[in-house]
Order: C-alpha cells, then sequence, then structure tokens
C-alpha cells in the first residue's frame, strides 16, 4: 500500500509542478509518519523516501533510535518546548515552528554548546486561527529581523498550514500570503527561499502557490487510529 500512495502521491506532485511551470525536484516530500511505526518508515525509505517529519520529540527520539544508520533527514514539525531542544539540537535536520524569539534565541544557544547551525522555519499563522500556533502575518517580518543575527541559527524559510477543509482551494489565500511575506522578507535583505506549506489535502494548490517542501501524512501512510490527525 504504501508502495502504491507514494507513486500516486509523486504523480500528483508531477502533475501539479507541470501546471505551474515549477521543477518537482524543486519540492520536497516530507512523509509525516506521526502515529506510524519505525517499520512502516523504513517501507517508505525502500520506495524513495528519505525526509520524515514528527510532531511529539519522545516519539521522534524513539524511531530515530530503531532506525539509526539510515539516511533519513528528520524534520520536527510539532510545537517545540525550550526543555526538549537539547534532545534533538545535534541532528535534526530542520525545525518547521519557530514563532517566538525565545525559543529561537534558546535553539540558537543549544546550536552554540554542541557548535552546530541549526537550520528553522518560521511558523505564521495565515488563518488567524486561535487553535493554532505561529506568528501573526503582520508581525512575521519584523519578527525575522529581530532573530535573522543569532549565530547559531539559519533561518531558511517559513511554515504555514492551511485552514481545516474539505476544499483544497480554501487554502490558496493562505499559501499565497505566506510566499507574499517570504517575498518581502528577502526584499529586507534575508536570504530565504523555503516555503513548507501544503498537506494531504490541499498540496497540489501548495505547489502551484510555491510550496518547497510538503507535509503529507495521510496519503502516504493511511488514515491515522486514535490520537493521529
Amino acid at each position: 500500500m504504501i508502495q502504491e500512495n507514494i507513486r500516486i502521491v509523486q504523480d500528483r506532485i508531477a502533475g501539479a509542478c507541470r501546471r505551474s511551470g515549477r521543477d518537482p525536484a524543486a519540492v520536497t516530500l516530507i512523509a509525516v509518519s506521526k502515529t506510524f511505526g519505525a517499520a512502516q518508515i523504513a517501507e517508505a525509505g525502500r520506495y524513495g523516501l528519505s525526509d520524515f517529519g514528527e510532531n511529539y520529540i519522545q516519539e521522534l527520539r524513539a524511531k530515530k533510535e530503531v532506525l539509526a544508520g539510515s539516511d533519513i533527514r528528520w524534520h520536527f514539525i510539532g510545537h517545540l518546548q525550550t526543555n526538549k531542544i537539547r534532545y534533538i539540537a545535534q541532528w535534526v535536520h530542520m525545525i518547521h515552528s519557530v514563532d517566538s524569539v525565545r525559543l529561537s534565541s534558546a535553539l540558537s544557544a543549544a546550536g552554540a554548546r554542541i557548535g552546530r547551525t541549526i537550520p528553522i522555519l518560521v511558523e505564521v499563522n495565515t488563518t488567524g486561527e486561535s487553535s493554532k500556533f505561529g506568528c501573526p502575518p503582520e508581525q512575521t517580518p519584523e519578527f525575522t529581523r529581530e532573530i535573522r543575527d543569532l549565530p547559531w541559527i539559519r533561518v531558511a524559510g517559513l511554515m504555514t498550514m492551511g485552514p481545516l477543509s474539505e476544499n483544497p482551494e480554501a487554502a490558496r489565500p493562505a499559501f499565497r500570503l505566506l510566499r507574499g511575506l517570504r517575498d518581502r522578507i528577502r526584499e529586507d535583505g534575508l536570504n530565504i527561499s523555503h516555503l513548507s506549506m501544503g498537506m494531504t489535502n490541499d498540496f497540489e494548490v501548495a505547489i502551484e502557490e510555491g510550496a518547497t517542501h510538503l507535509r503529507i501524512g495521510t496519503a502516504i501512510f493511511g488514515a491515522r487510529g486514535p490520537g493521529g490527525h
């Protein structure tokens, strides 16, 4: 099932790239593996996936230990508490969910202790929903100015979640807003490129709006059990 799901998703990514005149190689597929086991991650890896996203530190650490020696690039996409940074700072490929100066400073301090610059994305709440984390769009340019010179983090781009909707088009305004913010921040002199946006329900719209990283779980691994989303 996973092999066929990956093929379908990759075909849909290629189709969306053709429609929008983009190179599929410019789009990274992150398989969101929360609540799924190491065996399923390993299977997805055998069929060509190398980027996996997790929401919870304890679950991520356990899977990394089981899959030690693999070439997986782990992305942390959940809400990160400062007291958990030390568990992933040494090896996490990218943190997608930075939305405060306090967290940014703590990440930079952790990077200094281990001598590693940690790649991060600024999370933006483009829908205004109170249930979501993220920097308000109107504050995002100023926020990036505040953290851009912290020495041991690298602001690589922005991340957002579209609205929860069965209609993929409902997400287009949020994705377009994020792309506009990235372009505005670039004009301010910060060379960022990544846009982490698009999930199972709306990733083709995200590609059309410039996504560089997709976070797709259900379309690859199937429906999650209790506790999953």
